[in-house]
């Protein structure tokens, strides 16, 4: 392996042990060839933007809002939340699969947002920017980069709190 390739995979290396630890719990399995067919980990990121414990109204709860990073290639293994959720999609799109219990899509602005449909058990959507998804504690899904764009997802969680954000099913 040549000094410039071991420095271009260097950084997905500790991305992937950061991502880790970040993605709590959500598995990434995906990889990516580069032109000598050698494979490079393809990942998830989940940075964390804000959070506050025990918000008004939610004792015992951690109210967190995150960015998720989606790079083209990854995928989100089969998981579950232990409390509410909200996904909303700003880059890219997201081909997303529920497994057991349904996820709404939604659209539009919180205060007035618009039903798109609900995601049913065995069902897959494609999230598209501008769209957002309600899941309920509970709900298993997966989901995907098909594209060739990374996917941004801001994600509001409503957990108690010392929970983790995603539990691998």
């Amino acid at each position: 392996m040549t000094v410039d390739m071991k420095r271009l995979l260097l950084p997905f290396g500790g991305l992937a042990l950061v991502c880790s630890g970040f993605g709590a719990g959500i598995a990434v399995s995906a990889t990516a060839a580069d032109g000598a067919d050698r494979a490079a980990p393809v990942v998830v990121t989940r940075e964390p933007l804000a959070e506050v414990a025990a918000p008004p109204g939610a004792p015992h709860r951690t109210l967190g809002l995150s960015k998720v990073v989606v790079m083209p290639g990854a995928k989100l293994g089969s998981h579950h939340h232990p409390g509410a959720q909200l996904g909303y999609v700003a880059e890219g799109t997201l081909t997303y699969t529920v497994e057991s219990g349904q996820a709404k899509l939604m659209t539009g602005p919180g205060d007035d947002a618009t039903l798109v449909r609900t995601i049913d058990a065995g069902e897959t959507v494609k999230v598209r920017p501008g769209r957002w998804l309600i899941e309920e504690q509970g709900e298993v899904h997966h989901a995907r980069n098909a594209g060739t764009t990374p996917i941004v997802i801001y994600i509001a969680t409503l957990l108690r709190t010392g929970r983790p954000a995603a539990i691998p099913d």
